[in-house]
């Protein structure tokens, strides 16, 4: 394992990139083959891909990444899929921010890496349910760990999809031992939970943070895990519900629960408060929120 994480460094910022690719590739396969069903007959959805920079006080090179949203699709209204490899010197704030989580370090030497994927997307169709994942890596000079998941955001739940995410994403898991799912669906249930309103935000998922058991190499299998549930967890869902005919009452309930998501990205999410902190692109750290959202 290389001093400063060279080589560790670079195999991450690659699988997350070959996961964005993976999923781009796939959510504009689910454009196509919309054949049947609402919205069928509109022109299938592309994704808009641009360059994204982290500013750095100095104005030296600070990284940056792929912004990638397709809006007004036949299947999704909007989703965004992101890649970052990010480096420099934390501001004050964030060093404050770090040092509370325990990092150590943090007041003598504030440079820091990270690269990560972040997606999330809102449907067309109501009976189609949102869904967020990101998976990242983070290193300073004296700690490194991972951290992500997955979680659905159903505003009309069905059962049996919510045991099917479920179930694909412990089928992942399990491999690395029997106790791992059921802890980060706990830590899901904790992290996306909106106080204010006391409910959560969705049905749940998988998280996780601040993941070093030692073992870069473990640890990083079992990120790449969490990554490749994600698909086979989500798009057969998208593909069973995309067909289903809805209302006007049907679409008024989904406004009002992307209210709830934009309540939680911007007041509890910490990957938000992190980007915006750090300097990242505002339009990608913020491509998380809905296009159209409500409040009663």
């Amino acid at each position: 394992m290389s001093e400063d994480f060279t080589t560790e460094k670079t195999r991450a910022a690659a699988w997350f990139r070959e996961l964005r690719d993976q999923i781009v590739a796939a959510f504009e396969g689910l454009e196509d083959s919309h054949a049947n069903g609402p919205m069928a007959d509109g022109a299938p959805g592309r994704f808009d891909v641009s360059e994204t920079r982290r500013a750095s006080d100095d104005g030296s090179d600070a990284g940056g990444g792929l912004m990638s949203v397709m809006r007004g699709g036949r299947v999704f209204e909007k989703v965004g899929v992101n890649v970052s490899e990010v480096y420099g010197t934390l501001g004050e704030a964030a060093q404050k921010a770090m040092a509370a989580r325990g990092v150590p370090g943090m007041d003598s030497d504030p440079r820091f890496w990270a690269s990560g994927i972040s997606l999330v997307a809102h449907m067309q169709n109501p009976h189609c349910p949102a869904v967020h994942m990101n998976t990242r890596m983070f290193w300073t000079p004296s700690a490194w760990w991972f951290g992500g998941g997955s979680d659905l955001n159903p505003c009309i739940e069905y059962a049996e999809d919510t045991a099917h995410f479920h179930a694909t994403q412990k089928a992942h898991l399990d491999p690395h031992g029997p106790d791992l799912y059921p802890r980060l669906k706990e830590w899901a249930d904790e992290y996306f939970y909106i106080p204010h309103r006391n409910r959560a935000r969705g049905v749940g998922g998988i998280f996780m943070d601040d993941r070093n058991t030692g073992d870069w190499g473990a640890d990083f299998a079992l990120t790449q895990d969490i990554g490749r549930a994600f698909l086979p967890a989500f798009a057969p869902l998208i593909e069973k519900r995309r067909v289903q005919p809805w209302d006007e009452a049907d679409k008024d309930t989904q406004l009002i629960h992307r209210g709830l998501y934009a309540e939680y990205n911007l007041v509890y999410d910490r990957g938000t408060k992190f980007g915006l902190a750090t300097g990242h692109d505002a339009n990608a750290v913020l491509m998380s929120l809905p296009p159209l959202a409500k409040w009663i």
